[in-house]
């Protein structure tokens, strides 16, 4: 059993998050793989990319039956280095697997996740992975749907794993994975791009406290909120000086049809290739390309 390939699992949820636990389950009932497990001891959502660079880290082991697990203080970047560097675990993960996320991550949304960083960090070092996202909807989902997304991932991860031991996997991206609300039903696997999508976020000027559970329960429009830790958001009035803004949603881009939101909601569970770089629209390429010769003989113009 020692040839077995190890995949490492982090997330953005927090280590006892319901998409992970059911994720590193799944994993470890098959009987194929060593499990490792190294996330952040709370909820780290939306912390994008973030690392720790000024204190150390607390890690703590925890108990996650079949798997070596491990709670980490730091973000889900972080956690994702500190498993696969071998400071933590005997040897380097096969795969790293960030997930499964509770609420899905297309579009723009790719940039705020943490999931998705998770999987990124481990891309920047030079290892395959995945980000793995379930589009929970309050109301419709259930905890048993992440079983459900992790066992119809089953089928990629182990394809992975074959094209790894053959050396045959590309190195030059990672794969962002988005199951759709209804998994059960899903229309089977669909190859798409990131999209443009976005929930659109203002901003709220508030005066107490009693104003943020008002707040909280309007956010429903394509977010879940079941997750949210109220005590965060409690509010200090401790200086009258101070003034209170909250973030409120206020609408949702979309984006192109054939994307990965568009794909996500028509049924498909999304397999988008993601990388590290920056790729600009063609039109603000050609614009930059004529416009920066001049920059320097414009501004000594304006000077005159």
């Amino acid at each position: 059993m020692e040839n077995r390939p190890t995949i490492m699992v982090t997330n953005d949820d927090g280590i006892d998050g319901a998409g992970l636990q059911a994720l590193v389950q799944v994993l470890v009932s098959t009987n194929r793989y060593q499990v490792f497990v190294c996330a952040p001891e709370s909820e780290r959502s939306a912390f994008s990319h973030s690392i720790t660079w000024q204190h150390p880290l607390q890690v703590k082991q925890v108990e996650i039956q079949g798997a070596t697990a491990f709670a980490v203080s730091g973000t889900p970047a972080d956690c994702a280095s500190l498993g696969i560097s071998k400071a933590l675990f005997p040897v380097v993960p096969d795969l790293v697997i960030s997930g499964i996320n509770k609420g899905s991550n297309c579009g723009y949304h790719i940039v705020y996740s943490g999931t998705v960083a998770g999987a990124r960090e481990a891309f920047f070092q030079g290892l395959p992975s995945i980000s793995i996202s379930y589009d929970w909807v309050g109301g419709k989902s259930t905890v048993n749907d992440f079983k459900l997304s992790a066992e119809a991932c089953l089928p990629i991860i182990n394809a992975i794993l074959v094209e790894i031991k053959s050396k045959t996997y590309p190195q030059k991206c990672f794969l962002n994975v988005d199951l759709p609300t209804d998994v059960l039903n899903h229309k089977g696997y669909k190859l798409t791009k990131q999209g443009k999508s976005i929930i659109k976020m203002g901003w709220k000027k508030i005066t107490s406290e009693a104003q943020v559970g008002k707040i909280l329960s309007t956010m429903t429009m394509e977010a879940d909120t079941s997750n949210i830790d109220m005590n965060a958001t409690k509010v200090s009035q401790g200086s009258q000086n101070n003034l209170l803004y909250m973030r409120e949603i206020v609408g949702v881009q979309v984006g192109e049809i054939d994307t990965d939101y568009s794909s996500l909601q028509e049924g498909y569970i999304t397999v988008s290739p993601l990388s590290a770089l920056t790729h600009v629209e063609t039109d603000c390429e050609a614009y930059f390309k004529m416009w920066l010769p001049g920059v320097t003989e414009r501004f000594s113009a304006s000077a005159l």
